[in-house]
């Protein structure tokens, strides 16, 4: 019989990722609680079964997937609700966290009994007729969740403790969404320069796969910078005050937040971005 899984919260990965376990016949809890008619839409499309937070504590696994700035509060808020249980369920971070707070959030969850599994989700939303994303996971109870590869995740076990899934975690966001800031940072500077179409002409010159990534992250970014913040900021402390490159990911998360804020304002910054993207598909 599938295991109960709760999954937390209902957004486009943690939706997804709950219809993908409900089609494989598991019963998806989530919490709806103060969440929009929207939000509520989308937990029931995907299969999601709203619940309190009793039930949720007294599912088998648990799935914390929420932005960066959110996982140790949520940590701490399941483990009130589970120390008041005799049964414990496993709870799987799965948020871009670095090392430092994946182990803070292993201390509120072995202080409730919960056993942790560290995990790193690399890639888009599954969607139908898709295997992806990666799910990587590492820790001693990392075994322990090998079901869920057999109910449509693409489980990868890490050999390695707490932390490990959350380093290949930030290793990667720091290359991949590093890319991705520094490009739209160019771009709008060269825009602002009058250089835009000479960038882009070169990068299709020199640089062709450069710009047909662009072409695609750069609208992709837009409505996801404000969630890009919290994550550029715990690259930064995966490497540690000292490290050379932290203040780079530090002004990163800085870069995302005037373009979150660009997004929900006058659009100024995202219409240039935007425009580069069309031009350069204009040019292929």
């Amino acid at each position: 019989m599938p295991p109960s899984i709760a999954v937390i919260a209902p957004g486009a990965m943690g939706g997804a990722i709950a219809a993908r376990l409900a089609e494989h016949g598991c019963k998806v809890l989530t919490s709806l609680e103060g969440r929009s008619a929207a939000t509520r839409a989308r937990a029931a499309a995907s299969g999601m079964i709203g619940a309190g937070d009793a039930e949720i504590a007294d599912a088998d696994i648990i799935l914390s997937i929420v932005p960066p700035g959110e996982a140790v509060a949520l940590a701490e808020q399941l483990a009130t609700v589970i120390n008041r249980n005799a049964k414990k369920p496993i709870l799987v971070d799965c948020n871009a966290v670095n090392v430092e707070t994946i182990r803070t959030i292993e201390d509120i969850a072995l202080s409730s009994g919960a056993r942790l599994v560290d995990a790193a989700i690399i890639g888009l939303p599954p969607k139908p007729g898709t295997k992806g994303p990666a799910f990587y996971v590492s820790g001693e109870a990392a075994g322990d969740i090998a079901m869920l590869g057999q109910l449509g995740l693409d489980l990868r076990v890490i050999d390695g403790p707490i932390g490990a899934a959350s380093a290949l975690k930030m290793s990667y966001a720091g290359i991949n969404k590093g890319l991705t800031g520094l490009g739209a940072a160019m771009v709008l500077a060269a825009t602002r320069a009058g250089a835009a179409d000479a960038l882009r002409d070169e990068l299709a010159l020199s640089l062709p796969h450069v710009q047909a990534r662009l072409a695609v992250a750069l609208p992709d970014m837009l409505p996801k910078a404000y969630r890009w913040v919290a994550e550029m900021r715990e690259i930064a402390g995966f490497l540690g005050p000292d490290h050379p490159a932290a203040p780079i990911y530090e002004d990163l998360a800085r870069l995302f937040e005037h373009i979150a804020t660009d997004v929900q304002g006058d659009g100024a910054d995202a219409a240039q971005l935007v425009q580069f993207v069309e031009r350069c598909k204009a040019r292929t």
